[in-house]
């Protein structure tokens, strides 16, 4: 499998040079997962095939960096739950819900779940749910994975949505969501197959390369 880190380092240039921010690179057997999103909210499914074919692309020209031989590239939005990796990922989401795994060897429980406080350069701080006055700070070093948790409220009139922490409504689904199959450049367009429900839809592009 290939190197997430090798793979961001490649991809993540590219995709800000046209408004676009790398959220997340998962690798699989096979497979690889980018997770796009933008500072503007316009992330429909044009925007994702065209995400699709900039990452391709990418790992096209840098052989070192991409899978080897061939494989599946799936490019999605962040959905709800969203994935934090860097600084400017948790100072984003300060006052959320948060739920973390910490680095073997990090003292304390692995698995925390709280609200996220504080966040600067170096670290953050986490007050952890159910326990009173508990407050984890942890560097980023520390942090193997981190998300944020939907928080639903109590049951509301229809229509009325379902509360955020903090006021507002949640959405269950980014603009055009469902899935997408991107075809390989000269095919044709993107199709959009019909949506599933659940609050942890995101729109997708998948891209099947031919072995080098």
């Amino acid at each position: 499998m290939v190197a997430p880190e090798q793979v961001r380092l490649v991809v993540e240039p590219v995709l800000g040079t046209f408004g676009m921010e790398l959220v997340d690179v998962e690798s699989g057997p096979g497979g690889l997962r980018v997770v796009v999103d933008r500072g503007d909210g316009g992330l429909d499914l044009d925007t994702l095939a065209e995400a699709t074919r900039l990452v391709f692309g990418a790992l096209d020209e840098n052989e070192t960096a991409g899978p080897k031989g061939s494989y599946t590239l799936e490019v999605s939005s962040p959905g709800i739950e969203r994935v934090l990796r860097t600084p400017e990922h948790f100072r984003r989401f300060v006052g959320a819900t948060v739920a973390i795994k910490t680095r073997p060897g990090t003292s304390g429980d692995r698995r925390i779940e709280g609200r996220l406080i504080e966040a600067d350069a170096q670290a953050i701080v986490v007050e952890v749910t159910g326990r009173t006055d508990a407050r984890r700070r942890l560097a980023y070093d520390q942090i193997e994975r981190a998300r944020t948790v939907l928080q639903w409220g109590p049951a509301v009139r229809p229509g009325k949505g379902k509360t955020r922490p903090g006021g507002g409504s949640a959405s269950t689904a980014r603009p055009g969501g469902g899935s997408a199959s991107t075809a390989r450049p000269g095919g044709g367009p993107a199709n959009s197959a019909a949506p599933r429900g659940g609050p942890a839809r995101v729109a997708t592009a998948h891209w099947t390369a031919d072995a080098r």
